[in-house]
C-alpha cells in the first residue's frame, strides 16, 4: 500500500517509504485519504439486496451508532444504502443529519400505510449515496396503533416490497431498532433478511442476549422463515482491559464466524459526532473509531459477497 505520487518526485518518495518499511501511521494517513476520497474505494454490489435489522433490546450497546456508522462506511465505499430509523428517539437520524420534528414525513405515515418510503427517504449529508427514513416522536405511540390493524408484524415488510427499493437503487437496507423487544421490532425482523447484533465488551454483555435469540426464532419459525443472525459486532473495545478480552474471547466462542473480526474501540470521537449531526466518519476520518467502522462495513459486505458465491 503506497501514498498516490502526485509529482515527478512521487516515485522517490516510494522509494523512501519502501526503505523505512510501511509504518501504522503512514497506514492510517492512508486510510484517512480514501475516507475524504471515496473514490478509491469501491465495494463489490451484492447480486441480491441485503436488509439487516441492528438489534438488542439493551441500551448503551452501540446499536444506533453501529447503524449509522455502518451505513455510511458501505456509502463511502461505493454502495448505496438506505436507513430506515425505527427508534421513536429518533438518534439514526440525528447523526445522518436529517430533519425529524414532528410533522415531517416519517416512518410513522409508512408504518400506517399513508404514504410510501420513497416518499419519506430523504438524502444524508454524510454521503451522496445515503438516503434515510427518519423517526419522529409520533412514532412512540405507533405501537399501540398497530395493535389493531391487519398483518401488524408486517407492516414494515409490506412497505420495503422489491419494486419500491428497486426504484430507489439501493444495495443495502439497515434498519435501526429501538432498545426494547416490541412490535417495531418484530416489524424490523419480518422485513430484513438479516439481523445484526451489536455486543458491548462489557460486563454483563450477553446478559438478556438469550431473550433476543428466542424471539429471533419465533420470528423464523412464525413469520419469516428467511431470517438469519448474519453479524455480531463487537464494540466499545478497550484493549487496556482484561475484561474487554475476556468478553470478546466468550462472544466469539459462542457465536464463532458470525463474530467480525473487526471490533469497535470505546472511542470519544465516536461519542461526539452525532452531536455534530455527523457519522464518526465524517466527523474525523483519521480516528481510529472511524477506521473500524469502515473496516467492518468492508468485511459485512465482503462476507456478503463470499456467501452469494459459496
Amino acid at each position: 500500500m503506497r501514498f498516490p505520487a502526485s509529482s515527478s518526485s512521487g516515485k522517490h518518495a516510494n522509494d523512501e517509504v519502501e526503505s523505512i518499511g510501511w509504518t501504522p501511521i503512514m497506514e492510517e494517513a492512508q486510510r484517512a485519504t480514501n475516507v475524504l476520497h471515496p473514490e478509491t474505494m469501491q465495494l463489490p454490489r451484492p447480486d441480491r439486496r441485503r436488509i439487516m435489522t441492528v438489534a438488542n433490546q439493551k441500551g448503551g450497546v452501540g446499536k444506533t451508532t453501529s447503524t449509522v456508522n455502518l451505513a455510511a462506511g458501505l456509502a463511502l465505499q461505493g454502495l448505496n444504502v438506505l436507513v430506515i430509523d425505527l427508534d421513536p428517539q429518533g438518534n439514526a437520524s440525528t447523526a445522518l443529519g436529517v430533519e425529524h420534528r414532528s410533522g415531517v414525513s416519517s416512518v410513522y405515515e409508512i408504518l400506517l400505510g399513508e404514504i410510501g418510503v420513497a416518499e419519506a427517504a430523504v438524502p444524508s449529508k454524510q454521503a451522496g449515496n445515503l438516503l434515510c427514513v427518519p423517526a419522529t416522536l409520533d412514532l412512540a405511540g405507533s405501537e399501540i396503533e398497530l395493535v389493531t390493524m391487519v398483518a401488524r408484524e408486517a407492516r414494515l415488510r409490506e412497505a420495503l416490497r422489491p419494486e419500491v427499493l428497486e426504484k430507489l437503487d439501493v444495495d443495502y437496507v439497515l434498519i435501526d431498532c429501538p432498545p426494547s423487544l416490541g412490535l417495531l421490532t418484530v416489524n424490523a425482523m419480518v422485513a430484513a433478511h438479516e439481523v445484526a447484533i451489536p455486543i458491548q465488551c462489557e460486563y454483563y454483555a450477553l446478559e438478556g442476549l438469550g431473550q433476543l435469540l428466542s424471539n429471533i426464532e419465533l420470528v423464523q419459525s412464525h413469520l419469516n422463515p428467511s431470517l438469519s443472525i448474519s453479524t455480531i459486532l463487537l464494540t466499545m473495545y478497550d484493549g487496556r482491559t482484561k475484561l474487554a478480552d475476556q468478553v470478546a474471547g466468550e462472544v466469539r466462542q459462542h457465536f464463532g464466524e458470525l463474530a467480525l473480526r473487526t471490533v469497535i474501540p470505546r472511542s470519544v470521537k465516536i461519542s461526539e459526532a452525532p452531536g455534530f449531526g455527523q457519522t464518526v466518519l465524517t466527523y474525523d476520518p483519521g480516528s481510529r473509531g472511524a477506521m473500524s467502522y469502515l473496516d467492518a462495513a468492508r468485511e459485512i459486505a465482503e462476507r456478503g459477497i463470499e456467501r452469494e458465491t459459496a
